[in-house]
């Protein structure tokens, strides 16, 4: 019966197919969306975004006032991604199976990153705006919650790849555990700690750009600000700066990586 599974994959596909369209359709009934219409819409949104969404003089006389928004935006992104990657290091030590101290430590350690780490950085910054308002404080917060809930997790996962045999080697010889922690496990991770500190400051850099519409700092603050007064060409030339800067950081990342991997 060689075709069975063959068949028996074509039926699930199908099944799987009719399903989707079921439930977009059914999603287009209910919210009375009108396709024609907005395929019909994406050439004059074109049409708007290129006759409004560019920058003009007025526009570009504030960018020094948009590269200061953004200069704070970027320290904060790198502030909570490095503090975050350092104290989930420490975490990551703990609740490792290779460098826990006892299996106690393990599930708090994992559990706390989950948690951290499945909560949206936006509904962070909501959560935050309860205890600190509008202000640099939320937006730090926000990106350090989700940044050390990521970085325990792979942090976790790293150390445990790294193996048993150089930690039992020390082991053997006498050495403590702060030894065998800082002379086996860290220089074996690090590298690849470095790289993902790189990736959350870049995936943070663009996450502060929400966050900022939320807690009214950084360049979204800006965004935003330009946006709801109809200030559109000034609006356009924040979101050029952001994919400018994000450009420039995420190729810095990859040097620096090449250097270091």
């Amino acid at each position: 019966m060689p075709s069975d599974p063959l068949k028996l994959r074509q039926i699930q596909s199908i099944a799987f197919f009719a399903i989707l369209a079921a439930l977009t359709y059914g999603s287009i009934v209910i919210t009375k969306y009108d396709v024609v219409q907005g395929f019909t819409a994406i050439p004059r949104a074109f049409s708007w975004a290129t006759t409004h969404f560019i920058p003009d003089e007025a526009a570009w006389r504030r960018l020094p006032r948009i590269l200061e928004k953004l200069f704070e935006t970027i320290l904060m992104a790198v502030s909570s991604a490095t503090t975050a990657s350092a104290l989930g290091l420490v975490v990551a030590l703990l609740g490792a199976t290779t460098t826990r101290p006892h299996p106690w430590f393990s599930l708090p350690a994992r559990g706390i990153a989950s948690i951290f780490r499945n909560i949206d950085v936006s509904a962070w910054a909501l959560i935050l705006l309860f205890s600190f308002g509008q202000s640099t404080y939320t937006g730090f917060f926000a990106l350090f919650f989700v940044t050390f809930g990521f970085i325990v997790r792979v942090m976790v996962e790293t150390i445990d790849e790294v193996g048993m045999a150089s930690v039992e080697a020390l082991r053997a010889t006498g050495a403590n555990y702060l030894t065998i922690i800082s002379q086996s496990v860290i220089p074996a991770c690090l590298p690849q700690l470095i790289s993902w500190v790189l990736y959350m400051i870049e995936t943070n850099i663009r996450s502060a750009t929400l966050v900022g519409i939320l807690t009214g700092t950084g360049i979204g603050f800006s965004f935003d600000l330009y946006y709801k007064s109809m200030n559109y060409s000034s609006a356009s030339l924040v979101v050029l700066v952001i994919v400018v800067a994000v450009l420039i950081i995420e190729a810095l990342s990859n040097v620096i990586r090449r250097a270091v991997l």
